[in-house]
C-alpha cells in the first residue's frame, strides 16, 4: 500500500518468473483503488506529470514495501536511472523504523549500499518536477522521514537556483556508487554533472563508466550458437555457458560453414519482411499484381544493410537519404547492389521520430529505388531479433555523443553481422578496422548541417568504395574469404567484451561486492551514530580547515628521479588529523588553474607547529616537461566507502 495525493492505494504484485530470476511488476488496476489510481500502471508513457510522478511513487516506495512483503531482504539497490528512485527515501524510512534511528544515520547505511546508474546523455531526458507538485505529493511523507519539506525539496536541486526537482540529482547524492554506461558517456556525465561535486578537477569526479552489454542467448541464433559450441569444444566437466568458452577458437570456424549460417539467417529475415509486407499491402487493399511483386522484393544475394530502433530524433533515420542521386547510384549499382532494411518506432510525443518513419515510408516507395529501401511496419522484438541475426551489416548513425551506448549492434555483432556505426557509446570502445567501419571520426563541427553532410558522404563512400566491393569479392569456391575473415574477427573479439557476464562482474567487482559489505559493516551497533556524528563534525567544522604550501622552491634544476620535497601547514579547527587525507595532488593544469589530469599521493604528517599541523612528502620526477601540483585535505573514515564527500575538498590558495 502506498500513499498518493491523500489516498491509499493499493498495490498488486505480479511474479514472472525469467529462467532462475524472478521479475516482479506492480499493479494498481484493483477493484480496492479508485478508478483514477487504477489507471497509474495502465501506460508507460502515457498520461501527465501528474500520473508520471505517481507511477514512481508506485515503483520506488511501493517496490521496497513489495519486497518487505515478500520477505525479501537485498544488502544493497541498484537504481537503474532515475525513475525509482522514491526507493532511496523509503529504505531510509524502512531504516529508521527498524533501527530506531535518526534520518542522517540511516541515510549512511543507504548512501554506502546504493548503486545509481544514469542512461542518458541529454538533460531533457532527466526526470524533473515542478517544486508544487513535489510539495502535493511528498510533503506528508517528509514527516515519516523526520525532515522538513525544505530539507527534501534540498536533495533534488541541483543548485539553490534549481528550477525543478530532479530525480537523477537526488540518486546521485543518496547512491555511493555512480556509473554512466559507456566510457564515452563516462565524460559526457562528468561533463553534466560536475556541479555536484565542488572542488573535484572535472575528470576526477565520481562517475565510472561501465559498459552495457548484451545477453548472449537472448539474442544469438540457434544456428549460430550450434556452430560457436561446434568450433569452441568443452573441457571436461565444464559448464555449457557462454561465459566458459574460449572465443579466440572461433578464428578456426570453416569459412564454408559460417557463410551457410549466415545466409540461412538471411533468407529466414527475408521470408518474414515479405510476409509482413504482403499482411500490411492486404489491409490497404493492393491487388495480387503488387502481392506478387513482394516475393521478389529483398535478394538473399544482394548486400543488406539494416538500421532498427526507437526513432529518437538523436538517431538520425534519415541520414543515409541526405544524397538522393548519390543513393540511388549505391542501391542500383550494376554488379554491386545495396539493399537497406528500416524497422522502428517513434515515442507517441516523439513529432520528429514520427516524421523520419513517415519519410522512410514514403522513399520505399520511390520507384527510383528498386524497392532498395524497405521499411517494415509494427517493429517488435521479434523483428528486431531477425534483423540482428539476418543483415549483412549493422548501421548505426546517432549525433554524437548522444548514443550513451547502444546496444543493437553489440547484439548484431553475436550473429556475426559487420557494424557499421559512428564512433559513439559502445563503438567507440568496440570499433577497430578489422571488425568493422567508423562513421567519421571524433571531429567537432561548426553547426548540425556541417555534420550531417560530412557523416553521410563518410556512409556513402565507405559503403560504395570499401563494404560493397569487400562483399562482393569472391573467392574460387563463390565465398567472400576476406568478409568473413573479418566476420570471425567481430565474433572473436567483440562478443567476449560486449556481453552481460562481463557487464554484470564489472558491476559486481566494482560496487556490489564494496556495497554489501557495507551493509554488512555498518550493521554493527553503534556505527550508524559514529559515521553520522563523524560526517556532522565534518560539515559543522571544514570552514575552520585551511591548507598551504610551505615556501617550495627549488634551489636547482630539477632532473629525472629526482625527489622533491614538499611540505604543507594545515589547520584543522576542532578537526583531527585522523578525520582528514592531506595528499599531494600532481598533475598538468590548464590556464585557469584547473588540473585536466593528476594523481594524488597521501602526504605523512609530521609534526604539530602551534595550532598547525605539518604534513610533508618527497615527490619523485618521473616524466620531463612542466609539472603542476597542488595540496588538498579531504576527510578521511574507515567507514566510507570513497572519500568523495560533496562539498568538502579543501585546496591551497595557490
Amino acid at each position: 500500500e502506498v500513499e498518493i495525493d491523500s489516498q491509499k492505494v493499493k498495490v498488486g504484485i505480479w511474479r514472472v518468473p525469467v529462467g532462475r530470476t524472478s521479475l516482479y511488476l506492480l499493479d494498481t488496476n484493483l477493484p480496492e483503488n479508485s478508478p483514477e489510481t487504477r489507471t497509474i500502471t495502465e501506460q508507460l508513457y502515457g498520461g501527465d506529470r501528474v500520473n508520471r510522478i505517481s507511477q514512481e511513487i508506485v515503483l520506488g516506495i511501493g517496490g521496497v514495501k513489495a519486497l518487505e512483503a515478500m520477505g525479501i531482504k537485498p544488502t544493497l539497490f541498484h537504481v537503474n536511472e532515475g525513475h525509482s528512485t522514491f526507493l532511496l527515501f523509503e529504505r531510509i524510512k524502512q531504516i529508521m523504523k527498524e533501527r530506531k534511528v535518526s534520518f542522517k544515520e540511516a541515510k549512511e547505511a543507504v548512501w554506502a549500499s546504493s548503486i545509481f546508474t544514469t542512461h542518458t546523455p541529454v538533460m531533457a531526458g532527466n526526470e524533473y518536477f515542478d517544486f508544487e507538485l513535489v510539495k502535493k505529493y511528498m510533503e506528508s511523507y517528509c514527516q515519516d522521514l523526520g525532515i522538513s519539506f525544505a530539507e527534501f525539496l534540498e536533495i533534488g536541486k541541483e543548485e539553490k537556483e534549481s528550477m525543478g526537482y530532479c530525480m537523477t540529482v537526488v540518486a546521485m547524492r543518496l547512491c555511493a556508487f555512480v556509473n554512466a554506461v559507456s566510457h564515452l558517456h563516462k565524460d559526457v556525465s562528468k561533463d553534466m554533472w560536475y556541479k555536484l561535486w565542488p572542488g573535484l578537477p572535472r575528470y576526477e569526479v565520481p562517475i565510472y563508466g561501465i559498459t552495457n552489454g548484451v545477453h548472449i542467448s537472448s539474442w544469438i541464433s540457434h544456428e549460430h550458437q550450434d556452430l560457436y559450441k561446434k568450433s569452441m569444444p568443452k573441457h571436461e566437466g565444464e559448464k555449457d555457458s557462454f561465459n566458459n568458452l574460449n572465443w579466440e577458437k572461433l578464428g578456426n570456424m570453416e569459412d564454408e560453414e559460417l557463410w551457410d549460417v549466415h545466409m540461412a539467417r538471411k533468407r529466414k529475415l527475408i521470408h518474414l519482411v515479405r510476409t509482413r509486407l504482403k499482411n500490411q499491402y492486404k489491409r490497404l487493399g493492393a491487388d495480387h499484381t503488387i502481392l506478387n511483386e513482394i516475393d521478389n522484393i529483398l535478394h538473399p544475394e544482394y548486400l543488406t544493410i539494416g538500421f532498427a530502433r526507437r526513432f529518437a530524433t538523436y538517431k538520425r533515420a534519415t541520414l543515409i537519404m541526405r544524397d538522393m542521386k548519390r543513393l540511388i547510384d549505391i542501391v542500383n549499382s550494376k554488379g554491386m547492389p545495396v539493399q537497406f532494411l528500416f524497422a522502428g518506432k517513434a515515442h507517441q510525443a516523439d513529432s520528429s521520430g514520427k516524421e523520419f518513419v513517415k519519410e522512410i515510408a514514403q522513399y520505399s516507395m520511390d520507384k527510383n529505388l528498386n524497392n532498395r529501401i524497405i521499411f517494415v511496419e509494427d517493429y517488435n522484438m521479434n523483428i528486431a531479433r531477425y534483423m540482428v541475426q539476418g543483415v549483412d551489416v549493422w548501421m548505426n548513425n546517432p549525433i554524437r555523443p548522444l548514443e550513451a551506448s547502444g546496444t543493437s549492434g553489440m547484439k548484431a555483432a553475436i550473429n556475426g553481422v559487420l557494424n557499421l556505426s559512428i564512433l559513439d557509446g559502445w563503438w567507440e570502445e568496440g570499433y577497430s578496422p578489422e571488425v568493422g567501419w567508423a562513421i567519421g571520426g571524433s571531429e567537432h563541427y561548426k553547426d548540425d548541417n556541417e555534420r550531417d553532410y560530412v557523416e553521410s558522404e563518410s556512409i556513402y563512400n565507405l559503403v560504395q568504395k570499401v563494404i560493397a566491393p569487400l562483399y562482393y569479392e569472391r573467392g574460387p569456391d563463390g565465398l567472400p574469404h576476406e568478409w568473413l575473415k573479418m566476420q570471425k574477427n567481430s565474433i572473436k573479439k567483440l562478443i567476449p567484451l560486449f556481453n552481460t557476464g562481463r557487464m554484470v562482474k564489472e558491476y559486481y567487482d566494482k560496487f556490489y561486492i564494496a556495497a554489501h559489505n557495507a551493509t554488512k559493516r555498518l550493521q554493527d551497533k553503534g556505527k550508524l551514530p559514529l559515521i553520522a556524528n563523524w560526517r556532522k563534525k565534518i560539515e559543522e567544522n571544514w570552514s575552520q580547515v585551511k591548507v598551504e604550501v610551505d615556501s617550495f622552491k627549488p634551489e636547482m634544476e630539477i632532473h629525472l628521479g629526482l625527489k622533491v620535497p614538499v611540505r604543507a601547514i594545515v589547520h584543522l579547527g576542532a578537526l583531527s588529523v585522523d578525520d582528514v587525507d592531506v595528499q599531494l595532488y600532481v598533475g598538468n593544469a590548464d590556464g585557469e588553474s584547473t588540473f585536466k589530469n593528476g594523481k594524488t599521493i597521501s602526504m605523512e604528517y609530521d609534526c604539530r607547529d602551534g595550532d598547525a599541523y605539518i604534513f610533508k612528502r618527497d615527490v619523485e620526477c618521473l616524466e620531463s616537461g612542466k609539472h603542476d601540483f597542488a595540496i588538498r585535505v579531504m576527510p578521511k573514515h574507515a567507514d566510507l566507502v570513497h572519500p568523495y564527500m560533496p562539498l568538502f575538498v579543501k585546496w591551497n590558495d595557490k
